[in-house]
C-alpha cells in the first residue's frame, strides 16, 4: 500500500488522471493492489449479483470500482455495488454519494480503512447496507440500517435489497 504525503481535497482527487487500486481517505490517497483471493471472491460476489440482475430486468445495476465522492476529502471505491433501478446514475466518472448495497472485501492493507472511516462514511451518506467480506475470519459483517451481524461458514447471505439471492458463504471463502 502507497500513500501520499500531501492531504487533498475530493475535487483534485477527481481531477487526477485515473489510476487503478487508488482512493481517497480522509484526504490521503491510497493505493493498494488486491490478491488473487480477494479478486476471487469480488468475481464471485459481482457474477452473482450481475446474474440476479440480468434475471430481472429493472431491478438495478451490479458494478466493480467507480469513484463515490463521500465528502470533501473521501472518494470510495467499493469492490462490488448494486444500484436498485430508481436510484442507478447516468454514464459519469463519478457519483456523489453511495450506491445501495456496497460490499468491500478484506485487503491486508486497506482492512482497518473499510472496517473504520470507509463504513462510516458509507453509513453518513445513507449506505441501504453494506458488506464486509473478512477472509481472514471466513465471515461477512452485514450492516443493514442500525443493524449489525455476522454470516459465516454453513449460512446463507441474503439482502432484502435483491429477493431471491442467496450466497453460500462457504462456497465463497473456498473458491
Amino acid at each position: 500500500m502507497a500513500v501520499t504525503t500531501r492531504r487533498m481535497t475530493a475535487d483534485e482527487f477527481l481531477a487526477l488522471p485515473p489510476e487503478r487500486y487508488t482512493q481517497l481517505i480522509d484526504g490521503v490517497v491510497i493505493v493498494g493492489e488486491p490478491r488473487l483471493r480477494h479478486q476471487r471472491i469480488v468475481g464471485l460476489i459481482h457474477g452473482l449479483f450481475f446474474m440476479w440482475a440480468r434475471a430481472r430486468p429493472g431491478q438495478g445495476e451490479p458494478g466493480i470500482g467507480c469513484n463515490y465522492k463521500i465528502d470533501d476529502r473521501n472518494v470510495f471505491v467499493p469492490d462490488v455495488w448494486f444500484f436498485l433501478e430508481a436510484n442507478r446514475p447516468g454514464d459519469v466518472l463519478f457519483v456523489d454519494g453511495v450506491p445501495d448495497l456496497v460490499v468491500e472485501v478484506r485487503s491486508p492493507s486497506t482492512w482497518r480503512f473499510d472496517i473504520g472511516r470507509k463504513k462510516g462514511g458509507y453509513r453518513q451518506r445513507g449506505v441501504k447496507e453494506l458488506w464486509l467480506v473478512d477472509t481472514k475470519a471466513d465471515q461477512v459483517l452485514v450492516t443493514r440500517g442500525d443493524e449489525e451481524f455476522a454470516v459465516g461458514r454453513g449460512e446463507g447471505l441474503t439482502t432484502p435489497l435483491l429477493p431471491g439471492l442467496t450466497i453460500d458463504v462457504t462456497e465463497l471463502f473456498d473458491r
